[in-house]
C-alpha cells in the first residue's frame, strides 16, 4: 500500500432496518441542530483528509437515507472537494456456485458489506460503523497512518481504552485486544456484558483490565485487503453457512482475527484516548446529548457543525 493522498472512508450503514426515520437508533439527532452521529465522523473525517465518503446501506432504503442525511452530505462535501458514494449490500450478493439458503432475510455481515463496496476503493481505506462517535483526534491519527506507506498486508485499528467506551446504562460488547510490545494486534476476543462497576468494570462478575485496548471497527485496511475478503467470503459459504443458514454472519473483526491467527497480516493498533459515544441504550441518550453539548461548548465543534467546509 503506497503512501497516497487519495483516502476513503466507508461507512456501514446497511444495518439500519425497515423502520428508517422512525426512531432507529442511528438516526437520533445527538445536537439542537438536528445533527446524528454519523455527522459528526463525516465532518472529523473531511477536517482529517479522507477525500471519499462511501454509504454502505441496502437498496430499500436508499430514498429515506438520502433524503435524511445523504444529499445533504453530499451537497457540504462537494463544497468541501470530498467525493460521495454508495455501495449497497444485497443478502443475494454471494459467491459464484452457491444459493442463498431458502428463508434467509438478512444481509451477511460487515465482512460482506465491505465487499460491496470493493469497486469505490481504489487506494488506502477506513472503515467505521454508522452509529458510533470515535472522535476528532482518532480519525487524524488513522488517516496520517493510511498517507504512510505499507504493505498490502500491513493493516490498522484505532485501539480505545476500554474505560473510555463503556455504558452507565448496562453491559456491553467491546472486542478486547491482546497487543504485543511493538503495539501489533495478536488477538481480539470478543467479550458480551462488560459493565461499568464502582472501581472498574467486570465480565460476569469477574474485574477486567479498564485500560485494555478496545476495538470499536474501525480500521486502516489496503485495496488488497478486499481480495482476502473475497476469498474468506467463499470460505465462509463452505464451513460456516450449512450449519447456520438463516443466521450466520461474515463479521469483519473476527476475520481479521482469522487472519491473524494464519500469520497472514499485521495489524498495528493506534492508540487513541479519545471516548466514545453510542447510544446502545435509549437511556444513553441524555448523556450522549451532554457529550456533544460540552464539545461544542469546548469549541471542539462548531454550533454549526459544517462551517469549517462552507
Amino acid at each position: 500500500m503506497e503512501g497516497s493522498a487519495s483516502t476513503a472512508l466507508l461507512i456501514m450503514a446497511a444495518g439500519i432496518g425497515a423502520r428508517f426515520g422512525g426512531g432507529i437508533k442511528q438516526l437520533e439527532p445527538v445536537d439542537a441542530h438536528g445533527h446524528i452521529i454519523m455527522d459528526y465522523s463525516i465532518h472529523d473525517a473531511i477536517q482529517a483528509g479522507f477525500n471519499k465518503i462511501v454509504f454502505i446501506i441496502r437498496r430499500d432504503i436508499e430514498s429515506d437515507f438520502k433524503a435524511v442525511i445523504g444529499d445533504r452530505v453530499e451537497s457540504i462535501c462537494r463544497q468541501a472537494g470530498v467525493q460521495v458514494a454508495y455501495a449497497f449490500q444485497d443478502m443475494r450478493q454471494i459467491p459464484a456456485g452457491f444459493t442463498v439458503p431458502e428463508g434467509r432475510q438478512k444481509p451477511w455481515g460487515t465482512g460482506q458489506a465491505v465487499l460491496a463496496a470493493k469497486e469505490l476503493v481504489g487506494g488506502p481505506f477506513a472503515v467505521i460503523n454508522a452509529d458510533d462517535y470515535y472522535g476528532k483526534t482518532t480519525f487524524g491519527i488513522l488517516h496520517d497512518w493510511l498517507c504512510r506507506p505499507h504493505g498490502d498486508t500491513e493493516y490498522s485499528l484505532a485501539g480505545f481504552i476500554l474505560k473510555n467506551t463503556l455504558s452507565d446504562n448496562g453491559g456491553v460488547t467491546r472486542g478486547v485486544c491482546q497487543v504485543d510490545d511493538s503495539g501489533y494486534l495478536t488477538y481480539v476476543a470478543e467479550t458480551p456484558n462488560i459493565v461499568k462497576t464502582a472501581d472498574g468494570a467486570a465480565v460476569n462478575g469477574r474485574p477486567i483490565d479498564v485500560n485494555a485496548h478496545v476495538s470499536m471497527n474501525m480500521w486502516g485496511l489496503s485495496p488488497a485487503f478486499l481480495k482476502l475478503l473475497e476469498e474468506g467470503f467463499v470460505s465462509f459459504f463452505q464451513d460456516t453457512v450449512p450449519g447456520n443458514p438463516l443466521k450466520a454472519e461474515f463479521l469483519l473483526p473476527i476475520f481479521i482475527g482469522q487472519l491473524l491467527q494464519q500469520k497472514k497480516i499485521t495489524v498495528q493498533v493506534l492508540e487513541t484516548r479519545d471516548a466514545w459515544f453510542g447510544v446502545t441504550y435509549q437511556e444513553d441518550k441524555p448523556a450522549v446529548t451532554a457529550n456533544f453539548r460540552r464539545l461544542i461548548a469546548d469549541g471542539v465543534y462548531r454550533e454549526d457543525l459544517y462551517s469549517d467546509f462552507i
